[in-house]
């Protein structure tokens, strides 16, 4: 069996191919990526002398090579970690958004349903828009609407409508998850906690948007591979699956937690203009898929911060 992995060399694509080795010895895995700012060969690194593995460099919107690549691997799976993602970059330039989240899944919807393979869309909570702060019970769950309220988000909207119009035309067998807030090692230093890491480590001021109390679900990047190979093996064709750590904090405490274990002092928090449409809080109710697929998460977050930043430090 042979797994197409898009945006492999990225930092949840990455961590998906080592978790899918670690899990299936055997199966091929074949990585098609960009290698734009945020992908890094060196991710893979673990699987440079691996028979089973093959890297090739390319770009999803570009539909003769995706078409020759799914005619040379013929995938079972194609699974789309392929993405802009950073939701300032989408405010200062949607155009590459639009091409690569919306485009790109279309052209690999394309090669999947020519060869019959199944289609799995990694997608965001941020397709649902934002919850107000005082509603503490309210969670994103599957029938939630989707209000995207960023150029990125509604790009990722956008997308996902395009994979569940793909079953509904053409009856192909296609799976969307919707994941809550990640982090972990290897996590380009523009999120929020590699960013805060990398500065406080450099005694550098941290810059955080307006007052501080965005609020978001926080789950280890494991934990989300986890989930999707869970989808992947036992999933229901058509359905849409969110994938979230029960984890709601606001981007203060994120901080203050990250200064704690650096020992760094919390002066070097700089408060700095709020971007455009920011929106104030996510949930995601992950009920289905642990209900149906048994996933919970294994990490916690202080854990997973601890792990993170050993990686930073190189330890």
């Amino acid at each position: 069996m042979t797994i197409l992995v898009t945006g492999g060399a990225g930092f949840i694509g990455s961590a998906f191919l080592l978790h899918m080795r670690a899990r299936h010895p055997d199966v091929r895995l074949v990585c098609l990526d960009k290698l734009t700012y945020a992908g890094r060969l060196e991710h893979l690194a673990p699987l440079r002398d691996d028979p089973a593995f093959r890297f090739v460099q390319g770009d999803i919107c570009d539909r003769d090579a995706v078409l020759r690549l799914f005619e040379e691997e013929k995938p079972r799976f194609c699974v789309n970690f392929a993405a802009e993602s950073h939701v300032d970059r989408s405010i200062d330039d949607p155009s590459v958004f639009l091409s690569t989240n919306i485009l790109g899944t279309g052209v690999l919807l394309e090669a999947c349903r020519l060869r019959g393979t199944h289609f799995h869309q990694i997608s965001t909570d941020e397709v649902y828009g934002a919850l107000p702060l005082d509603a503490s019970a309210a969670r994103f769950t599957e029938q939630s609407p989707l209000t995207a309220g960023s150029p990125y988000s509604a790009s990722k909207a956008s997308a996902d409508l395009l994979v569940l119009a793909c079953r509904n035309t053409y009856g192909q067998p296609v799976t969307i998850s919707r994941c809550s807030n990640n982090f972990g090692p290897r996590q380009y230093p523009e999120k929020l906690i590699p960013l805060m890491i990398e500065r406080a480590q450099a005694d550098l001021p941290l810059p955080v948007y307006g007052d501080g109390r965005y609020v978001r679900d926080w789950l280890y990047v494991d934990d989300h591979c986890e989930a999707v190979a869970r989808i992947l093996e036992a999933g229901h064709a058509g359905e849409v699956y969110n994938i979230g750590g029960d984890c709601e904090l606001d981007n203060l405490t994120v901080i203050r937690k990250i200064l704690a274990i650096l020992g760094k002092p919390e002066s070097l928090i700089t408060h700095v203009k709020d971007r455009p449409g920011h929106d104030r809080r996510y949930a995601i109710d992950a009920g289905k898929l642990r209900t149906a697929l048994g996933w919970r998460p294994a990490v916690d977050f202080d854990e997973g911060l601890l792990r993170t930043i050993a990686y930073m430090r190189g330890a």
